[in-house]
């Protein structure tokens, strides 16, 4: 076994480091549902500005993409949500920047 996976107390209950699972997928739902209400108020507001269907498209995946990273950390699948969060919502807000008129 590993050493550092003892905290060398009586008992050698193993000492964790960071959070427990339960913990990261709350934080992970939070998070994605933080990010699902700001990127339907940046929806609303690019569409008072400029109405298009891409935009609509490419806020309406993102807010899809919150959605699914929500579902993911409901069933454990943390690390995958976290990745498609800031993979997704960087592709999102790179669209915005470079594609959309």
């Amino acid at each position: 076994m590993d050493a550092e996976a003892f905290d060398g107390g009586s008992g050698g209950e193993a000492a964790r480091v960071g959070m427990a699972p339960r913990q990261a997928r709350r934080l992970r739902m939070v998070a994605a549902g933080v990010l699902m209400a700001a990127m339907a108020v940046v929806l609303v507001v690019r569409i008072a500005t400029r109405s298009s269907v891409l935009v609509v498209g490419v806020y309406g995946l993102a807010l899809i993409l919150c959605g699914v990273v929500i579902e993911l950390s409901r069933n454990g699948r943390t690390r995958l949500g976290s990745w498609l969060l800031v993979v997704g919502l960087a592709a999102a807000l790179g669209m915005d920047w470079f594609v959309l008129p």
